[in-house]
């Protein structure tokens, strides 16, 4: 989402045709969050308009030169004087160098300052989209795509930096161009002044047409390349998939007809939004012929000299220029205003609270759990937790299981806080979990999940993750506890091997041992375990099963069980469904009541035995 430094002939691919929804109230913001720098924008201003002032000097002492060589050819032919006075000629043209440089310089500091001021926007902008990604809740990046909370701290941020960057010095180049250039157009002619002027409303005129068409055909051009991106992705993230199922065809057809679309409203829009240079080219052209006839016919009628026909021609083309550049930076603006408001509403989002006036500590707390009358729901007119009841010892294994949507996951996240309770309350050793402070209260917890979660550092850092202050031999040990220091002695850079989710040479049975190690070296007083053992083979499942129980070992633990088969020695099994528990005991008290559970299981048997 970026424009070139000079003024582009249309808007570019990437460029945003967005509006938005609150344009005064974004700029306001924007401006507001500027007055930072506003030593800086007042200098952008004084050097931006300076740089125009000196440039639109130069044709009228242009101008000059230009008549004072008439004059002299003329005085020659006449025998009034000797001729072409060259050093005067050279005083006017060396004025005009000085000017022109002046112009150059004051120009290069402007926008020297102006992109380190957009920069600083950019910088400021992602720290604080970065510390507040951190203080939202997670119900806010459960309920919004991935891409779209990423593309404000990419695309919107860089449009907000390079469009600030462009559109505030060509507006103040612009504007002071336009009363420049016309009053010294009025200086040289009023009459010829007027007689350009009419040629205004009727390239405004043609702008507007142009803008109106062209911007349809952006919206399109810009909604087609979302969804080509997206195809993109989709194909190449499940290519096995197509393969397996021989959908090469049907994604190459499904491709050629989204880029047909893109195709033809791309060229559409570039086309039409290209014809704004032609345009003002042949408006141009008609100032110049009127300037041309108008013109000589004031010279010969000594109204004017011969070298203001020349001066006031480039006036007339100094005048269309920055039009044609006030179009380009409404677009500029909308998408400016655009890209800042969905930036800004990020950035007010509703935080989430860590800290409890007078928080309770958690320093000796024994893991017993308490879950009193708890209903909750994501919306709170559709409950999806009705009236939970639990109690959990300390050190306790609780396995909780149910079909896919029986509120499982839902539990867990009660547990830790990322959503609060409609109604009822959970009590750690008969301290209400709003009582704690949230990192608190998340520090009491380990979390194995069945995805698994690495970073791009090496394994000594992905395993410290769980306690940044341990030392390397510390690490080791977690390693060896969660039987994965062997493997790691196996690859070729040992702990120092770079890794990330992507690292095809570590398997999922493997990363998962790798979490557990980080657990195990957090040494956490309650464990939450999603079992993972699903999609490795036996031998690495025995292994994650014998660190979990490692990992287990005196510790209140969660489990969110899949397969029933893992837990059978827990302590207590509560049977979900539909956010109710019901039925709990132990294996064999479930597997006599030949209820719910007994189903569950024996279902999972015979798949095995099938």
């Amino acid at each position: 989402m970026s424009n070139k430094k000079q003024a582009p002939k249309g808007p570019k691919m990437s460029q945003s045709v967005e509006k938005a929804k609150d344009f005064k109230g974004t700029i306001k913001k924007l401006f507001a969050y500027l007055s930072t720098y506003k030593w800086q924008l007042l200098l952008v201003i004084i050097f931006s308009i300076g740089s125009a002032i000196f440039s639109i000097i130069g044709p009228k002492i242009l101008g000059n030169a230009t008549t004072e060589i008439f004059n002299g050819l003329i005085g020659k032919i006449t025998g009034v004087s000797a001729g072409i006075n060259f050093s005067k000629i050279a005083g006017i043209l060396l004025t005009l160098l000085g000017l022109y440089v002046i112009s150059m310089l004051f120009s290069y500091v402007q926008g020297f300052i102006m992109s380190g001021v957009s920069q600083n926007v950019s910088y400021q902008l992602r720290k604080k989209l970065s510390e507040k990604i951190h203080k939202v809740p997670l119900k806010y990046f459960e309920s919004r795509t991935t891409g779209e909370i990423l593309s404000r701290v990419t695309n919107d941020v860089d449009t907000v930096s390079q469009s600030l960057d462009q559109s505030l010095t060509q507006v103040i180049s612009s504007i002071t161009t336009l009363l420049g250039v016309l009053v010294m157009m009025l200086s040289i002619s009023p009459v010829m002044t007027l007689a350009s002027l009419v040629i205004i409303p009727i390239a405004l005129i043609l702008i507007g047409i142009v803008v109106t068409k062209s911007q349809k055909y952006f919206a399109k051009q810009q909604e087609y390349l979302g969804y080509i991106n997206g195809q993109v992705e989709e194909m190449y993230s499940g290519q096995s998939i197509v393969k397996v199922f021989n959908g090469e065809d049907e994604a190459i057809a499904k491709f050629k007809d989204t880029n047909d679309v893109l195709y033809h409203s791309a060229w559409k829009s570039q086309f039409l939004s290209g014809m704004m240079h032609p345009i003002m080219t042949f408006i141009g052209n008609i100032g110049y012929v009127l300037v041309s006839i108008l013109g000589g016919y004031m010279v010969i009628k000594q109204k004017i000299e011969v070298g203001d026909i020349l001066s006031f021609t480039q006036y007339v083309r100094n005048f269309t220029h920055p039009l044609a550049q006030v179009a380009q930076v409404t677009n500029l603006l909308q998408s400016l205003a655009a890209a800042a408001e969905r930036v800004f509403e990020f950035l007010e989002e509703k935080e989430e609270m860590n800290t409890e006036v007078d928080g309770v500590t958690t320093e000796g707390i024994e893991g017993a759990i308490e879950f009193s009358h708890v209903n909750f729901g994501y919306d709170e007119n559709k409950t999806i937790i009705n009236d939970f009841n639990a109690k959990v010892k300390p050190g306790q294994k609780i396995a909780i299981v149910g079909p896919t949507g029986a509120g499982k996951t839902t539990l867990v996240k009660l547990l830790m806080r990322f959503y609060d309770v409609n109604s009822g309350s959970i009590k750690i050793d008969g301290i209400n979990i709003k009582d704690f402070n949230r990192d608190e209260l998340r520090n009491l917890f380990g979390m194995v999940l069945q995805d698994t979660w690495l970073y791009h550092d090496t394994i000594l850092e992905n395993i410290r993750y769980g306690k940044l202050d341990a030392t390397n031999i510390e690490v080791e040990e977690a390693a060896q506890t969660s039987y994965v220091h062997h493997f790691i002695k196996t690859l070729p850079d040992s702990y120092n091997m770079v890794i990330d989710e992507e690292s095809s040479n570590i398997s999922g049975g493997q990363k998962q041992l790798l979490t557990i190690a980080r657990v195990i070296l957090k040494n956490p007083k309650l464990l939450i375990l999603d079992e993972a053992t699903s999609s490795v083979d036996t031998r690495t499942e025995i292994l994650i099963q014998q660190a979990m129980d490692k990992l287990m070992e005196g510790r209140t633990s969660f489990i969110i069980a899949h397969r029933l088969s893992t837990i059978r020695n827990a302590d207590l099994i509560l049977v979900m469904n539909h956010g109710d528990i019901i039925e709990q005991g132990n294996h064999e008290e479930l597997l006599k009541k030949d209820g719910f559970y007994a189903k569950l299981y024996n279902s999972q048997f015979e798949e095995v035995e099938e």
